[in-house]
């Protein structure tokens, strides 16, 4: 079991609106945190640029869970990404909508093995899922 784990939560509200993002590496020596925000977004693209945000404070070769109250993330990037990049980066109906933030996550995903995202509940009393998301709404409300 990976001793270092990464928290990462996005949001905004209203939804398209200001939106906020997250993340917190617990590590046995130290911890490192992120967050940051965009006047116009949506939940959705917070949740990826938080993941994106987490593991760029991983240091490589370094195993690490990444945990997401996000299930479009986890099934985009253990479901879907596969699939879309084998059709030339297309759904079978529609756009993939934050195209640019899956590439690189799902990339990362690729060249890290690692990295292991998992889902978590949110707002179910997990500690450092509810540090992620106060980061992120506490951005959220700075660039409102």
């Amino acid at each position: 079991m990976p001793e270092v784990t990464l928290y990462t939560d996005g949001g905004c509200e209203p939804n398209p609106g200001p939106g906020g993002y997250g993340a917190v590496l617990l590590h046995p020596k130290k911890r490192l945190e992120t967050s940051g925000g965009y006047r116009l977004t949506t939940n959705n693209r917070m949740e990826l640029v938080a993941l994106v945000a987490g593991c760029r404070l991983v240091p490589p070769g370094t195993p690490a869970i990444l945990y997401t109250d996000s299930m479009l993330c986890v099934n985009t990037l253990t479901l879907w990404a596969k699939g879309w990049e084998a059709r030339g980066w297309r759904r079978k109906d529609g756009p993939i909508k934050n195209l640019e933030l899956i590439q690189e996550l799902y990339a990362t995903l690729r060249s890290r093995p690692e990295l292991e995202v998992r889902w978590v509940a949110a707002h179910s009393g997990i500690r450092w899922n509810e540090y992620a998301d106060a980061l992120a709404t506490a951005y959220r409300r700075k660039v409102r």
